[in-house]
């Protein structure tokens, strides 16, 4: 063999991006598991409950015929038709099937939406604190992320002025919203989501809309995106209020003119969304009874830590408007998120997310805290934190 040294390849420029640390977090809450240890995670945004009884049955029947199958690129069209119906009863919306897309998980819709609207060097507004793959895909696909900070002075509301003033500083190509909000909870008012839309066809823009946490607001309504305009990007999942996390399964509504690029980016990307789980959604979507017992239970975990976090020190805590988070400055002797994140960690076995994740420049003084969870589980966290602040 030649003696020649073996020169190690480099990694990609584009795979520097920021680690996703809630997903850190959860990994060695999961070590620690795995030791034995009893670990409660407030850590990721992960529904306590399993898939409901429906899906369930669904998945079984398909599993029995022996045969799970590709799709079409773009999803069975059975369950285009019922996602269709899904806004027409829920929002008031026609939405044609032809415009909905399956995707693998939301994850999959927003990285079909960006390659779809936009091209290198591209530059997309975004809310910070925001939920930290958006700013990571865009990044790994040479596309500029554009942060916008919001704050407790605006409600932690992205607002229109605020988007057309940096278009007016430098142009911008698009604009990602999310409501309600992940890591703050925030519901974004209707009428300032219609602002938002209509700017974004005034400019030019191309519009996408994480709605992946509708059905879970509780202090204010949520309205979709594409009650304004068809020209939005809607991006939605059966992770959230549906329990169906591990099942990766979402859908996006796009605007006709993306359809087939996205389409054909897909077949290569995916082929086809799991068949198994677009059946088993199918199902989810006429589970209403169960998955409002599940949303209940975050309501009492919502009311619970409203008056807990106060109590255990924290400030500055965002509106818990909706999802299933809250995020809070740290409390007073502390100033380093991700060692406060270790500390609890450690002494009294409770994952929470440090707030570096979602803002590189503010969130080291704060943390987010997941309340998908059980309620008995929430009790017994918040009672162990006590016990280190």
């Amino acid at each position: 063999m030649p003696n020649n040294p073996i020169r190690t390849a480099a990694a990609s420029q584009r795979s520097a991006v920021d680690p996703f640390r809630a997903m850190d977090v959860l990994a060695e809450a999961n070590r620690m598991r795995a030791r034995g240890e009893d670990v409660i995670s407030l850590a990721v945004g992960q529904p306590f409950a399993p898939a409901p009884p429906e899906a369930i049955a669904a998945a079984r029947a398909i599993l029995d015929t022996g045969r799970i199958a590709y799709t079409d690129a773009l999803g069975r069209l059975d369950l285009r038709e019922r996602l269709a119906r899904h806004y027409r009863e829920h929002y008031g919306c026609d939405v044609a099937p032809e415009r909905i897309m399956v995707t693998t998980g939301s994850s999959a819709g927003f990285n079909l939406a960006f390659l779809a609207a936009f091209d290198p060097g591209d530059r997309v507004a975004i809310a910070s604190p925001g939920y930290p793959a958006y700013r990571n895909i865009l990044k790994a696909l040479g596309i500029e992320p554009v942060e916008i900070e919001v704050d407790a002075a605006s409600g932690y509301v992205l607002h229109a002025e605020r988007v057309r003033a940096e278009h007016a500083r430098r142009p911008l190509h698009g604009l990602l919203v999310a409501s309600p909000a992940n890591p703050t909870g925030t519901v974004t008012p209707p009428e300032e989501l219609r602002r938002l839309v209509e700017f974004a066809d005034e400019a030019g823009l191309h519009f996408i809309s994480d709605e992946i946490y509708h059905n879970l607001s509780y202090a204010k309504g949520e309205e979709t995106a594409l009650r304004f305009s068809a020209s939005p990007i809607v991006v939605n999942s059966f992770s959230k209020f549906y329990c169906m996390t591990g099942w990766r399964i979402g859908w996006m509504v796009l605007p006709e003119a993306l359809v087939r690029p996205a389409e054909r980016i897909g077949q290569s990307l995916y082929i086809s969304a799991p068949e198994l789980s677009q059946v088993a959604a199918m199902a989810a979507l006429d589970a209403t009874a169960s998955l409002l017992a599940v949303r209940d239970g975050y309501v009492a975990n919502r009311n619970f830590l409203v008056e807990a976090l106060p109590r255990l020190g924290f400030r500055e805590i965002a509106p818990i408007d909706g999802a299933f988070y809250a995020y809070a400055a740290l409390p007073a002797g502390f100033d380093d998120s991700t060692a406060f994140a270790r500390r609890v960690l450690e002494l009294c076995h409770v994952a929470i997310t440090p707030g570096l994740d979602f803002d590189l420049r503010r969130g080291q003084g704060t943390v987010r805290l997941s309340y998908a969870c059980d309620h008995a589980s929430l009790v017994e966290a918040v009672r162990r934190l006590a016990t280190v602040l």
